[in-house]
C-alpha cells in the first residue's frame, strides 16, 4: 500500500509497505527496521515479538526520540512491559500498534516535527 507520495525536506518518509518489505524514502527495506526521524534507517536485529528483549530497547534509548512508534507486525501484539524499562527510565514514549498503523502514524508525527521512531518488526506476516 502507497502511503505518501512526497519526501517532506530532510525527515524520513515511510513512502509504502507491503507483507514483506517497508519502503522509507524511495528504498525497499526487508526484515525488520528502526527509522529515525532523520538520519539512516537501520536493520533491527530481532525476527519477531518473542525475540526482543530489553537490550533491543536499551538500544532505542540511547538514541533519544521522544516517542517510539512500535510495529508489532500485520496484528496488534503487545510486548511485556518488563522489557520497556529503558524506555520508561528515559522517559521515551511508545505507542503499539499493527505496522501498517504503525507506519501511517509515524509519517503524521514526523510530518508534525516530531522527534520519533518507527520500531518495525518484519515481515508482516
Amino acid at each position: 500500500m502507497k502511503l505518501i507520495a512526497d519526501r517532506a525536506e530532510g525527515v524520513n518518509i515511510i513512502n509504502a509497505h507491503t507483507a514483506d518489505t517497508v519502503t522509507v524514502n524511495g528504498q525497499t527495506h526487508q526484515g525488520s527496521i528502526l527509522v529515525p526521524c532523520t538520519g539512516p534507517v537501520m536493520a533491527w536485529p530481532v525476527t519477531g515479538l518473542s525475540d526482543l528483549t530489553e537490550a533491543h530497547f536499551a538500544a532505542i534509548a540511547q538514541l533519544r526520540p521522544e516517542l517510539v512508534v512500535f510495529g508489532s507486525g500485520k496484528i496488534l501484539r503487545f510486548v511485556s512491559p518488563a522489557l520497556l524499562r529503558p524506555l520508561m527510565a528515559a522517559r521515551i514514549g511508545i505507542e503499539t500498534m499493527d505496522t501498517a498503523a504503525a507506519c501511517r502514524t509515524y509519517n503524521i508525527l514526523v510530518g508534525e516535527g516530531r522527534h520519533v521512531m518507527a520500531a518495525l518488526l518484519g515481515p508482516l506476516i
